[in-house]
């Protein structure tokens, strides 16, 4: 069974910086795509970032490119989001999860989990002044 445990959020004003990480127990993520998800009070899940730990290849929405960066620690078998220049819009629960991959070449993740309702407890993050 997959599981992931989200941690690293908090408090931060407009501008600031947070480091998420998701750490794998009981599989090795380079087996793997791992996706970042956050939900806002009110609204419903929507994709941040996603990485394919088998080439390394990554993909961030749009709302989020320039400003997030995932990234994989093989050997801690963590999955990072580097968040930067946070803004208010930002502040959500934020999930990791396994995702799906395409069938092309090379292989990319995409913003869609492999199990359906597989969060996990997330971590809060809140940007606020």
């Amino acid at each position: 069974q997959l599981h992931l445990e989200e941690s690293g959020g908090g408090l931060v004003q407009p501008g600031g910086s947070l480091q998420l990480s998701c750490a794998a127990s009981g599989f090795t993520l380079g087996d793997y795509a791992i996706g970042w998800f956050r939900q806002g009070a009110g609204k419903e899940h929507e994709g941040v970032s996603c990485i394919n730990n088998e080439n390394g290849m990554t993909h961030y929405e749009a709302s989020v490119k320039g400003r997030f960066t995932i990234s994989t620690d093989n050997a801690k078998n963590t999955v990072y989001l580097q968040m930067n220049s946070l803004k208010p819009e930002d502040s959500a629960t934020y999930y990791c999860v396994a995702v799906l991959m395409t069938a092309g070449i090379p292989p990319m993740c995409v913003m869609r989990p492999i199990e359906e309702n597989s969060w996990g407890r997330g971590t809060q993050v809140t940007v606020s002044s």
